[in-house]
């Protein structure tokens, strides 16, 4: 059966949105994205002046592509409820775009029932203030994804990692499920690598040094390792396919971590 000109016009004009949406698709998913990070001081960028203390989101970016960008917003001392007190949610909220990432971790200073500008209880203001970084990111078209807070270095007598954080990451837990969040258990993969790793040995992924013996912030090689934990399980939960990370089992030289100035 022959076609009329009309009704070959008809169906090029019907093919030509189809064409365009395609299009449209395919720039969408080839442009660049970024990952935001909200979080506390285990996470932040560190300056000159603190090296060699380094935040794990500091090396986030040399297990992602160069198609995905990391931009951090972690701040030292911030708690769930501090950081959108002081309009840092805000702030990513105004810049994030849909296709982007909000990688939340906070518990650390929730913890700090002592000061009412950062405590929060674990299964209602904590799960509150969590529920606004969730929902404001979708309401931009952009992905939470929330990941428990890493575990501090502590072990018992017998030798064994001893979990810090309280009922934090369980209501995290909860939360990420009731929501239907993806979840990063970093607590729990964390505990289990400095199980593994022991008593001394993780002397050497924390920030000790000559006049310090801290158990709760990196050196640049815990940096490294928790920044590969966090990318091996964004991946795992199929947040970020295959072409979006990179050397989940190659070494990272702790060369490529630097502290620049401290911004005036």
């Amino acid at each position: 059966m022959s076609l009329t000109r009309r009704q070959v016009t008809s169906a090029a004009l019907a093919a030509v949105p189809l064409a365009l949406v395609a299009t449209g698709t395919a720039q969408a998913t080839q442009r660049r994205r970024t990952l935001y990070i909200a979080g506390d001081s285990t996470a932040a960028q560190k300056y000159a002046d603190a090296a060699p203390e380094t935040g794990w989101g500091m090396a986030l970016p040399f297990f992602l592509r160069e198609r995905l960008e990391v931009a951090n917003h972690a701040v030292n001392g911030r708690s769930s409820k501090s950081f959108v007190d002081e309009g840092r949610l805000e702030v990513i909220l105004e810049a994030i775009r849909p296709g982007d990432l909000l990688l939340i971790q906070f518990g650390h200073n929730d913890e700090k029932s002592a000061d009412p500008t950062r405590y929060t209880e674990p299964w209602t203001t904590y799960q509150d203030y969590l529920r606004q970084y969730v929902d404001g990111a979708r309401a931009r078209g952009a992905r939470p994804v929330l990941a428990t807070s890493v575990e501090r270095r502590k072990f018992d007598a017998d030798g064994n990692a001893v979990p810090t954080h309280g009922d934090y990451p369980a209501a995290m837990r909860a939360l990420a499920e009731e929501e239907r969040v993806a979840l990063l258990d970093i607590q729990a993969l964390s505990i289990a690598l400095w199980q593994r790793l022991g008593v001394e040995e993780t002397k050497k992924y924390f920030n000790w040094t000559a006049t310090e013996q801290d158990n709760t912030h990196f050196n640049p090689p815990g940096a490294i390792a928790v920044a590969r934990l966090v990318a091996a399980e964004l991946l795992h939960r199929r947040v970020l396919a295959h072409r979006d990370v990179r050397r989940l089992d190659e070494e990272v030289p702790e060369s490529w971590i630097t502290w620049p100035d401290a911004a005036a």
